[in-house]
């Protein structure tokens, strides 16, 4: 039987992507520019081929841990790109999601890391003195949204009702279990969990470090 929920139209795509994260690569690869560039205009004889390997090695792991983490969720399906693979998950293929000292999630037996929501304390134990304050006090603070490279949720939604102060992070693995519960039953939810490597990190990566390695070698 469908239900309006499942005949109406879906929500947007939603991205959730760590803000830090995204700020401290550019800030690293633009340094990391500026270094090698110095270093090719003003070095001489094989630093400048060292500074370029180094380049080569460096500007992909950067790329892979700070710009490119980050988790999608659609109408059908979960796509968690992490440093090195990207996985896509139907969202009845997800058995669960854990939060601790960072944030898992559980398809077919196996367990992936979500790098794109970074675990906080700081913000854990602010969340928990506001609740404890707001409880003193006989209120309740607002339920945050899921925070975004833009600072805040993609994709259209309406606004939640006041709930319990949460770490962004957090407050965004809740939204997932929310959307497991709301899409896991759909047909177009089914499926079985794909990974695939990210061969444009790791080609490059592995090339600068075997030209660095024979550089050195040659020396």
């Amino acid at each position: 039987m469908t239900t309006p929920e499942d005949s109406g139209p879906h929500h947007a795509d939603r991205t959730y992507r760590s803000t830090a994260g995204l700020v401290a690569g550019v800030l690293m690869l633009a340094l990391g520019l500026w270094v090698v560039t110095d270093a090719v205009v003003n070095g001489e004889g094989r630093v400048r081929w060292i500074a370029l390997a180094g380049l080569a090695l460096a500007a992909p792991l950067v790329t892979a841990f700070t710009l490119r983490p980050a988790v999608v969720a659609g109408a059908d399906r979960l796509v968690v790109r992490n440093p090195f693979r990207t996985v896509v998950l139907p969202w009845a293929a997800v058995e669960g999601l854990r939060s601790g000292y960072s944030h898992e999630i559980f398809a077919d037996g196996r367990k992936y890391q979500l790098w794109a929501l970074p675990v906080s304390l700081r913000q854990r134990k602010r969340a928990a003195r506001a609740e404890a304050r707001a409880a003193a006090e006989g209120t309740r603070p607002a339920r945050n949204e899921p925070r975004t490279a833009a600072g805040g949720p993609s994709g259209g939604r309406s606004p939640q009702p006041a709930g319990p102060a949460r770490a962004w992070s957090d407050q965004a693995v809740d939204d997932l279990r929310e959307l497991v519960e709301r899409n896991a039953r759909r047909p177009e939810a089914q499926g079985k969990p794909q990974v695939r490597w990210a061969w444009e990190i790791l080609v490059p990566a592995v090339a600068g470090a075997v030209a660095l390695a024979v550089l050195w070698a040659v020396g």
